[in-house]
């Protein structure tokens, strides 16, 4: 019986042991709660290790010490010139005030509930002060800070401290994107018609300015060609006057060798000629003169 009891003291005492010691890991710090309200003093435990509290009366509640990540879901905007927009956004963020956090939003789904509303408010109220050129290229930097400005502001009521708060990404509406790449395509379709025509113009050009050089260095090769030709004619015909003024004879037996060559080649027409003929009187005489009639005639 006395084992039994020592045993069962034994257990309770293990037990309350137990229960009395709680562990903080790196990525953690402990709020020590009693009778569900902190504790003034020594409430908050942010060194890793183990620590004590009392059982039963003390329970510990563990909250993240990293930095932790809040996507926004893609809202519209309307900026100042009246211009639609589509925004995506994000805000990186620490728990610095453990005891605030647990006593306004308690867990950090309550936490991002609560930022994200102040995410839009910032982002609608920065964005809807500025036009669509300043959003997406020349003030992109500073508007980005002053929602991050904003955003710190009211986070500091819940316990919390922004990091970084940045625009993902600016965007025209699906309807209206599709209009304006519309008006873009047939923008980009005109000019490359005219920059076509404008192209086939200089083609044509180009092509009729070269035919018009082919044709007049053609013209000019052709009358060189036949200014060539006569001057060669007439030197010709003035060598064969000089040769036939130096010796008559040789010139019309020269002559009809050339008409012997021509007309007897193979292959030509034929024609019945009396070997008395003229035409063959180079082949009776090698002078050319028809020969004396004989006495006996």
């Amino acid at each position: 019986m006395r084992a039994r009891i020592l045993f069962v003291v034994g257990a309770l005492a293990l037990l309350l042991a137990y229960a009395s010691v709680f562990e903080v890991r790196q990525t953690q710090q402990a709020l020590i709660l009693r009778f569900g309200e902190p504790l003034p003093g020594r409430g908050l435990v942010t060194e890793p290790g183990l620590h004590f509290k009392l059982p039963l009366i003390e329970s510990v509640v563990y909250i993240d010490n990293r930095i932790l990540d809040l996507e926004s879901p893609q809202q519209e905007v309307l900026a100042s010139d009246n211009q639609r927009l589509e925004v995506d956004a994000f805000v990186r963020y620490r728990i610095t005030d453990p005891l605030k956090f647990y006593q306004t939003v308690r867990t950090v789904a309550g936490a991002g509930n609560q930022l994200a509303s102040v995410l839009n408010s910032a982002v609608r109220r920065v964005l809807g002060d500025a036009d669509q050129t300043r959003i997406v290229r020349d003030q992109r930097v500073e508007l980005t800070a002053k929602i991050r400005e904003q955003v710190d502001a009211e986070a500091k009521r819940f316990g919390l401290t922004v990091v970084d708060a940045r625009i993902r990404r600016v965007d025209l509406p699906r309807q209206i994107s599709e209009k304006v790449f519309d008006r873009m395509r047939a923008e980009r379709a005109r000019e490359a018609a005219e920059y076509r025509a404008l192209g086939q113009q200089e083609s044509a050009q180009i092509t009729a300015s070269a035919q018009r050089d082919a044709t007049v260095i053609v013209a000019e090769a052709r009358q060189k060609a036949e200014t060539l030709r006569g001057e060669g004619d007439g030197e010709r015909a003035k060598i064969f006057a000089d040769a036939f003024g130096q010796d008559a004879d040789f010139f019309t037996f020269y002559r009809s060798m050339q008409a012997y060559e021509t007309a007897l080649k193979s292959g030509g027409s034929r024609f019945v000629l009396s070997p008395e003929a003229d035409f063959f009187r180079y082949f009776n005489s090698a002078s050319g003169k028809a020969p004396a009639p004989s006495p006996n005639k």
